[in-house]
């Protein structure tokens, strides 16, 4: 009788030393996503622009400093009415004159400008929150296709042993239908059943082909061999046991929380900063300036330098309304954040106690699984025994092998989803980092 070859054992006979050598892991594909993916590039370039808002509220505190200069050419004409002395007599005058002058402004008080630079502190916050979720999701997104791509090998591999599985048994039924222990019945059913199985292999192959294509998107590469997932593969349930201990957890570390808090800050400083449209503006004003003309009315040429520092006071007084309308505007996007923030602690509670059952229920799916293969791996050689003595059908034989490869499947299947659910616990509670990624890895061969 053919037992069931597992198909990891499968995979390791059809690839050669030299092919195992160089498959690639899961922390070899997530350095090479780290450099090629086209949305982890773009978060990056995010951050070095967020960055860049604290410069951006600092200099609203500095002086700025302003160079004007002027060429000209003059062309004028005078008559003097009534008739004057010789001495004023009038023509016309064509000379050239130009200056330049230096204006330095040093904001004494603008409080709207202290609340743009408390304000650049938590953009570039809210940027750099942003960044760690994309690398966070960058780490998900590879194990996703990474292990998807497993399972779509896995699934193919399954679809073939079984089709040859049931190609054996099709020879069989043909064999005892010739010779008159077998009704033409038993054949029917093996033909359609490896008809059947065929249609899946298509499938299988077609769907392999998808995933290896969505991985190479992360990676710009096609992939090649990868590392499956290893016999010495351990079950671990979160530490703490303790659901609400990582709800807790989520509530102190989670980025989104800390987005959506920064966020709730803003609006509020945006309140403050509306408000100061009200208030007046002391600046520190210096200007100086040069002039020079070959020419003028009296037809004598002019150089002159102009020297000034002051303090100018500027008191709004109405500007149609617009100031309390941003400021009305401002509070009602206060209220806005502070709801968007309260959402973010219940959403990320509840994606936090999620992750926790997932992994929970990962273990005792994939312990519960183990223990179904077990059970389809008897009941398949219980019925080819049975077929063999009469009491068992080439039907039954069908079932038991298709119940055998399908609770295989679900157990690989069972098995990456643990594994993903134990990073989305992480990454619930923001603590996500290579690191993880890499005790992962060390579950595949």
């Amino acid at each position: 009788m053919m037992r069931l070859i597992p198909l990891r054992l499968l995979l390791a006979a059809t690839l050669g030393a030299s092919a195992a050598a160089q498959a690639a892991d899961l922390l070899e594909t997530f350095h090479a996503a780290q450099s090629n993916d086209p949305v982890f590039a773009a978060a990056r370039a995010s951050l070095q622009a967020g960055q860049e808002k604290l410069s951006q509220g600092r200099s609203v505190l500095m002086p700025t400093v302003n160079l004007s200069a002027s060429s000209t050419f003059n062309d004028q004409t005078i008559d003097y009415r009534p008739a004057t002395p010789p001495l004023f007599t009038g023509g016309t005058a064509r000379y050239n004159s130009s200056g330049f002058g230096v204006t330095l402004v040093q904001p004494l008080f603008r409080q709207q400008n202290w609340q743009v630079y408390t304000e650049s502190d938590l953009l570039v916050a809210q940027a750099e929150a942003q960044f760690k979720i994309a690398e966070q999701d960058l780490i998900l997104r590879v194990a996703q296709a990474y292990f998807d791509v497993l399972i779509a090998q896995d699934s193919l591999q399954l679809v073939s042993a079984q089709k040859n599985a049931i190609s054996e048994q099709l020879g069989q039924a043909k064999r005892n239908f010739e010779v008159g222990s077998a009704t033409i019945t038993d054949t029917l059913e093996a033909q359609a059943r490896y008809d059947l199985t065929g249609a899946q292999e298509i499938a299988a192959q077609n769907n392999l082909e998808i995933r290896r294509r969505a991985l190479q998107q992360l990676i710009n590469a096609m992939p090649q061999e990868l590392k499956p997932l290893g016999r010495e593969f351990k079950l671990e349930g979160p530490q703490p046991a303790d659901m609400e201990k990582w709800v807790d957890a989520a509530q102190m570390n989670s980025l989104q929380l800390a987005i959506a808090q920064a966020g709730a800050e803003l609006a509020e400083k945006e309140v403050a900063r509306n408000r100061g449209g009200h208030y007046p503006t002391v600046d520190l004003v210096a200007n100086y300036s040069k002039n020079s003309a070959n020419g003028g009315s009296f037809g004598l040429g002019s150089d002159s330098t102009s020297k000034s520092v002051g303090v100018q006071l500027n008191m709004p007084l109405f500007q149609g309304g617009a100031v309390n309308s941003r400021w009305r505007e401002a509070g009602a996007n206060r209220e806005r954040a502070q709801q968007e923030l309260e959402n973010a602690r219940r959403s990320v509670a509840t994606q936090t106690r999620q992750a926790y059952l997932g992994v929970v229920s990962g273990i005792a799916q994939v312990q519960a699984l183990q223990q179904a293969l077990t059970s389809s791996e008897s009941v398949l050689e219980a019925s080819k025994l049975g077929q063999e003595v009469g009491v068992r059908t080439n039907l039954d034989v069908l079932n038991a092998q298709q119940q055998l490869y399908s609770t295989r499947r679900d157990l690989y299947q069972a098995q990456y989803n643990y594994l993903v659910s134990q990073l989305r616990l992480k990454a619930a509670v923001g603590s996500l980092s290579e690191e993880d990624l890499g005790k992962v890895n060390q579950a595949l061969r």
